[in-house]
């Protein structure tokens, strides 16, 4: 298997995927992401992109993110699969390639004999991860995506304001049908150094915003209550919501248990809260939460969000600043943890410049997983992998003359 010669050999040793080759065909958020979790874990992941490029290296507004951070630390083949012999490359990569993930509709992947009945074929130890809008059943062959699956699974309705359904405010499950697809990935791999055998993995984005909302109907089979819209909701806590406060500042306060109660009370001079027999326990207090919180508005209202802020840090109360996601470059624990990380945008407006991105949320060995390459240009690594594969140059300028790499 092929390591990263960028990386010092120490360091690509100790990532735990070290050696792993993954050969993705994916596009848009969810099939990336799952790479992104194995490129970052060291394993060599190799994108075969269309001859034009994956789409998102062109998306405009909410999509303009999608490329630079789901597709670092790996490398990019491009090949027109409808060319017989781009074809015929791609099976001879993955006859040996550990794992395979792939994202399009079902027929897509056996047209070109990239499907897994035909890989294990030849390659009985590959691991087949597909991620689908739904898994095998009535729906599998609609059309899904995220906003899809938020709307019929749930989420959206539990989101928005009532009559007013609304998705959530990322692709949540893209990124966690991805990492499902990754987590799958794992338990294949045990699965194969106790066997030796590969196996096919399936992750989808409906099944996956069903477990999100399971919380919810769990709740109404427990209770026999409907789940209110997160707005509307009812809380378990009285404490526990955003306050509008000195010149319209906003920040979250919390209290979830008793004892956060009344440090609160303490911290704030609150003694004649504190001394309530009808505020004396979270549940009495969670009955009283109209007139309570209308109660702590007025009397918070004076306060600047900063002297709220170091207040409930320094009781060890939870709180939050409203922040919004570009605030989070300028965030002090981001920049002191090395939670963001360079990289060189490939395409677009930017191309060639330096920007920015989180890092997967994970301490491993005292380290966080950090940046190897920068997220490919369109075709950056066709010719070395094709001179892998045994292609003189001869054979690689055909092949591009034809039409077949990039």
């Amino acid at each position: 298997m092929i390591t990263e010669d960028t990386v010092p050999a120490t360091t690509q040793a100790a990532l735990p995927l070290s050696g792993l080759r993954v050969l993705e065909f994916t596009h848009m958020v969810m099939g990336p992401t799952c790479g992104l979790i194995l490129a970052d874990l060291g394993a060599e992941v190799i994108k075969i992109e269309p001859i034009d490029g994956d789409r998102t290296r062109h998306l405009l507004g909410a999509g303009a993110g999608f490329f630079p951070m789901f597709n670092r630390n790996k490398k990019s083949m491009a090949l027109d699969l409808r060319k017989p012999e781009a074809a015929a490359i791609a099976r001879q990569l993955g006859e040996g390639a550990d794992v395979l993930i792939e994202n399009f509709r079902p027929g897509v992947m056996q047209k070109y004999g990239l499907d897994y009945a035909s890989l294990r074929a030849k390659n009985e130890k590959i691991i087949y991860v597909s991620h689908k809008g739904f898994l095998p059943g009535p729906y599998e062959n609609r059309t899904a995506l995220d906003e899809v699956v938020q709307m019929m699974g749930g989420l959206a309705y539990m989101t928005g304001r009532p009559g007013d359904p609304l998705r959530a405010g990322s692709s949540v499950n893209d990124i966690m049908g991805g990492m499902f697809g990754a987590i799958g990935v794992m338990a294949a791999l045990i699965s194969r150094g106790i066997t030796g055998k590969g196996q096919e993995v399936q992750s989808a984005l409906f099944e996956n915003n069903v477990f999100l909302v399971g919380q919810h109907m769990l709740q109404y089979m427990l209770t026999g209550q409907a789940a209110a819209p997160m707005p509307e909701r009812i809380s378990a806590w009285a404490l526990y919501d955003v306050f509008t406060v000195k010149d319209g500042e906003q920040i979250f306060l919390a209290a979830v248990s008793d004892s956060q109660w009344n440090t609160f009370c303490d911290a704030f001079g609150f003694d004649d809260l504190k001394r309530r027999e009808d505020l004396a326990t979270n549940n009495l207090r969670v009955q009283m939460r109209p007139t309570l919180l209308a109660d702590l508005r007025e009397r918070l209202a004076g306060y600047s969000a900063q002297t709220l802020a170091e207040t409930f840090e320094a009781q060890g109360l939870p709180f939050a600043p409203i922040a919004r996601p570009e605030d989070l470059f300028d965030d002090p624990h981001l920049n002191a943890t090395g939670g963001l990380a360079d990289i060189r945008v490939p395409d677009g407006a930017m191309a060639g410049q330096d920007t920015r991105v989180p890092l997967l949320p994970l301490v491993l060995a005292g380290k966080r997983l950090g940046v190897r390459n920068s997220p490919p240009q369109l075709g950056e690594h066709s010719d070395s992998l094709l001179q892998d594969l045994g292609y003189g140059a001869a054979d690689i300028q055909a092949l591009r003359t034809a039409g077949a790499i990039q």
